[in-house]
C-alpha cells in the first residue's frame, strides 16, 4: 500500500460520517477512529440559537483547469522559505515539471504540471493546510 493510497484513504474516512475504520492487508494493518465527544448536560436555559450559514463562506471554485492537492497536507510553492517559488503567474511549464510541494506526514511530494501549459493562478498561500482534492494552480494548456 503506498503513501499515497493511505493519505486518500484518510482523507475520504474523515469526510465520512463513520466513525472507526481498520484495514488489514498483507504487509499493514491500518485503524483509522475519529473521537466521539460525550453528550453535553442538558443546559440550565434555552439553547442559543446557531448562526445562519453564510452564503459567501463557501469558497468559489476557479473557472478553468486546476491542479489539485494529491493528499492532505501543507501547500509549499517553493522547496525552502528562502528559495525562489516552481512556478509564477504566466510561467509555461512542461508535462511533469514540479509546480509545487505537499508535505503529509513529514514526507515532501512534488506536484508536477499534467500536461504542457501557462501557469494562470495561484490558488493557495504558501504554508496553507489543503484537503484531498482542493485547487492549488490554474493553469491553461498551451
Amino acid at each position: 500500500m503506498t503513501n499515497q493510497e493511505i493519505f486518500e484513504l484518510m482523507s475520504r474516512f474523515d469526510q465520512s460520517s463513520i466513525t472507526a475504520f481498520k484495514l488489514t492487508t498483507k504487509d499493514v494493518t491500518l485503524e483509522l477512529s475519529k473521537g466521539v465527544g460525550v453528550p453535553a448536560a442538558p443546559a440550565a436555559g434555552p439553547a442559543p440559537a446557531a448562526p445562519a450559514p453564510s452564503v459567501a463562506a463557501a469558497p468559489a471554485q476557479p473557472e478553468g483547469p486546476c491542479i489539485t492537492a494529491p493528499l492532505v497536507g501543507t501547500f509549499y510553492a517553493a522547496s525552502a522559505p528562502d528559495a525562489a517559488p516552481f512556478v509564477k503567474v504566466g510561467d509555461k511549464v512542461k508535462k511533469g515539471q514540479t509546480v509545487c510541494l505537499m508535505e503529509a506526514m513529514k514526507m515532501m511530494n512534488e506536484v508536477q504540471a499534467p500536461c504542457d501549459c501557462v501557469i494562470e493562478a495561484i490558488l493557495q498561500e504558501d504554508g496553507a493546510l489543503v484537503s484531498f482534492g482542493d485547487p492549488l494552480i490554474r493553469y491553461r494548456e498551451g
